[in-house]
């Protein structure tokens, strides 16, 4: 399926009169630095000018290319497909007006004809798919920065919102699917092929229903074992469960099967969008964690609370060796505590927040580290940034600076050095509890 996601040629079908659907698609291919060849079709023919480049509108699609996004009326899809079969390898449908408002029969006159022709369909009733490692923005959702994330979602609406939340936390993504009904493709399609994708370093999955439960669970034990994948499954409820299925036409299915299959396999299971980027943001850092976790914080307060979430989450406060504890004496002020949560008190700058760090990195019973700050106004947040990028250490480290005006500068700085920032304490922690199942997995997976 590599070509719907690094095409080097596309057609779009549709109107192309500002605001419809087919040309908002057109907009984000041309503004999006697509450098393959483009062509827009309209019976009507004419041209159509996006971002001073003036493309001729073809009447009908004369020549190959490698993916066709179609944005008309339901009932001319499958004879638009049986005319252009030859000439294209994937047809992303963007129409809606198929199985899921009941017009099952004309849903499987489009897969006959697309299967008939060897073509791929990603569809119907979807908002398109980008390439993001390719320049290729095939959707009319807000365009994003290139990164490791490959987001697939069953709702379009979903997809977008989820893409610009994405934007607004600094994720960068290597590709979006959204495939609506999932009519040819489906979930566990783009699931296996981003689990061999080399630009895709985490996948993340909104679902409300699948449509081949033994394939999905075969694919899903395939693709944790490459990469984290994580999952928001919506339809657990029994009315949630109806509205998924009004929704894409898809039957939901039973939550609790859903959640033997995530857990089998160390799926990471969230419970809503901000949890989403949370973990993706986790997964960008690290690959995995243990679940003995050391916590430094200038603040005892927040030390406290990240004490508190990680007990609930199933975590443990490691318990530092007697080296560890005479080492940070040696090197703490008196007034500090050198038990885990270890507190650094208000005053603490670079040395001491550098030198803590490397201590309890070197400590064997101690698998990851949280770092909390809350800098008084006369420590600049960037100076205790500074300590975490030049600590010498292979463990996880995530870092909770807080808040405001206050810590933008550093947070900047970290995120400059490939450390995310997490606005509380217990997002933190829950953060090294995602890294810990995916320790747990490799474990399993070693020893299989």
């Amino acid at each position: 399926m590599e070509f719907f996601f690094y095409p080097s040629s596309v057609a779009v079908f549709g109107s192309f009169k500002k605001g419809a659907i087919a040309y908002e698609i057109l907009r984000n291919i041309i503004e999006g630095g697509f450098e393959g060849d483009v062509t827009p079709v309209n019976p009507k023919g004419g041209d159509v000018e996006i971002a001073n480049v003036r493309l001729k509108v073809e009447k009908k699609l004369e020549k190959n290319v490698d993916v066709a996004i179609i944005a008309i009326p339901a009932k001319f899809v499958p004879p638009l497909i049986d005319e252009i079969g030859d000439k294209i390898k994937g047809a992303v449908v963007i129409s809606a007006g198929f199985s899921e408002v009941g017009n099952v029969e004309l849903e499987k006159e489009l897969i006959e004809k697309a299967r008939d022709k060897g073509v791929k369909v990603v569809g119907p009733n979807c908002a398109g798919i980008f390439g993001v490692h390719a320049n290729f923005f095939g959707s009319f959702e807000v365009r994003v920065n290139k990164g490791g994330l490959a987001l697939i979602s069953q709702s379009g609406a979903f997809g977008g919102a989820a893409l610009a939340m994405g934007n607004e936390e600094g994720i960068g993504f290597s590709a979006f699917v959204s495939y609506g009904n999932a009519a040819d493709l489906t979930e566990s399609d783009f699931l296996k092929y981003f689990a061999d994708d080399k630009n895709t370093k985490v996948i993340a999955l909104y679902i409300e229903g699948v449509k081949d439960g033994r394939k999905f669970i075969e694919v899903l034990k395939y693709a944790t074992s490459k990469k984290p994948v994580i999952i928001l499954k919506a339809g657990k409820s029994k009315s949630g469960s109806k509205a998924a299925q009004s929704h894409t036409g898809s039957m939901a299915g039973s939550y609790e099967i859903y959640r033997a299959a995530f857990c089998q396999f160390n799926a990471i299971e969230v419970e809503e969008m901000e949890e989403l980027f949370e973990a993706a943001k986790t997964f960008e850092m690290y690959e995995s964690g243990g679940k003995r976790i050391a916590i430094i914080t200038n603040s005892g307060g927040p030390g406290v609370l990240a004490t508190d979430k990680a007990e609930k989450l199933g975590l443990e406060i490691a318990k530092l060796s007697e080296k560890t504890i005479n080492a940070l004496m040696e090197s703490l002020p008196p007034q500090c505590s050198v038990k885990n949560p270890v507190d650094l008190i208000a005053d603490a700058d670079y040395e001491r927040y550098k030198k803590t760090i490397e201590i309890l990195c070197r400590d064997e019973n101690v698998d990851s580290l949280l770092i909390i700050c809350v800098p008084p106004i006369f420590i600049p947040s960037e100076e205790i940034a500074r300590a975490i990028i030049d600590t010498n250490c292979n463990k996880p480290i995530v870092v909770n600076f807080m808040a405001g005006d206050l810590v933008k500068n550093g947070i900047r700085l970290l995120d400059a050095h490939g450390f995310k920032n997490f606005l509380t304490p217990e997002r933190a922690v829950r953060a090294l509890k995602w890294l810990s199942l995916r320790k747990v997995f490799s474990n399993q997976d070693q020893s299989q």
